[in-house]
């Protein structure tokens, strides 16, 4: 029954009579949140190799 009522709420919104996202804006927000959570990792990773790489360039450690 709860998806029966959420699934006619999404329609109602998606038709402009009732406010909230529509399913294509929610769609684009989980598209984005899963990119914003890849950029991050891919930050993480790119941090990592930054401090790696500077510590085999540091002349103290040859």
């Amino acid at each position: 029954m709860e998806s029966l009522r959420r699934w006619v709420n999404q329609a109602l919104v998606d038709g402009g009579e009732r406010r909230g996202a529509t399913t294509e804006e929610l769609a684009e927000i989980k598209e984005l949140k899963a990119k914003v959570r890849r950029l991050e990792e891919d930050l993480e990773i790119a941090k990592k190799a930054s401090i790696f790489f500077a510590g085999e360039l540091d002349p103290r450690n040859r």
